[in-house]
């Protein structure tokens, strides 16, 4: 019963559930909650919604983050050369720009790192994310928060890509999908990331969606 729709609107041939694994149905269906994502993701009644996003941001951080700690043995310099966005069948690759506005280009253990300390900074700036009470969140706050999911985005794309065989071999699989399916679900309800950003996975989206999650 499960017919996958691939960007150009046609099924996804055998050739391409056999290069991506984790479009195949055994996998696609596996979640460790069926909870109302919906529900998770909308913004409650009488929350500021820069209050909701800060919050949100620290929890994906936290979770992604942990899952990401747990199959960094697999991703070295050797394993993974470059930041590549799926897998080795897609020519993607990702450089990291530093602060003075050079593009590095890097290994993928190292650009998460970068991806991943340039976060917590954001998030430990109590002029960028306020703790306090009274304090307010400063101009320009949602384009920080959308620049922070298209990393979070990026990081479980590069899992999916390069990555879930051994999230498979270790049980992970209904814990990312979850946790992507959350992720885009939450990103989409609050526009956090453009068409082209989540492109790259559009077919997986999609997959997941057939499965009731989105």
């Amino acid at each position: 019963n499960c017919w996958f729709i691939g960007h150009s609107g046609l099924g996804i041939n055998n050739n391409n559930l056999e290069e991506r694994p984790y479009l195949q149905q055994q996998n696609v269906c596996q979640r460790i909650t069926h909870t109302d994502m919906f529900a998770l993701t909308e913004l409650p009644p009488g929350v500021d919604k820069a209050e909701w996003l800060a919050s949100n941001t620290v929890a994906f951080f936290k979770h992604i983050n942990l899952f990401s700690s747990a199959l960094s043995e697999f991703c070295t310099p050797s394993t993974c050369p470059t930041a590549s966005l799926l897998d080795a069948y897609s020519s993607m690759v990702y450089v990291w720009t530093d602060d003075h506005g050079r593009k590095l280009k890097c290994s993928a253990p190292l650009y998460f790192d970068y991806a991943m300390s340039y976060i917590q900074e954001l998030l430990t700036d109590e002029d960028v994310f306020p703790t306090k009470a009274g304090s307010v969140f400063p101009t320009g706050f949602v384009f920080l928060v959308q620049k922070v999911f298209l990393l979070f985005f990026r990081t479980l794309a590069h899992i999916y890509g390069s990555h879930y065989r051994e999230t498979l071999a270790l049980g992970l699989h209904p814990h990312l999908n979850t946790l992507f399916t959350h992720l885009t679900l939450f990103c989409r309800q609050h526009a956090l990331l453009e068409p082209e950003d989540t492109e790259p996975l559009q077919d997986l989206i999609t997959a997941l969606g057939q499965h009731g999650c989105t």
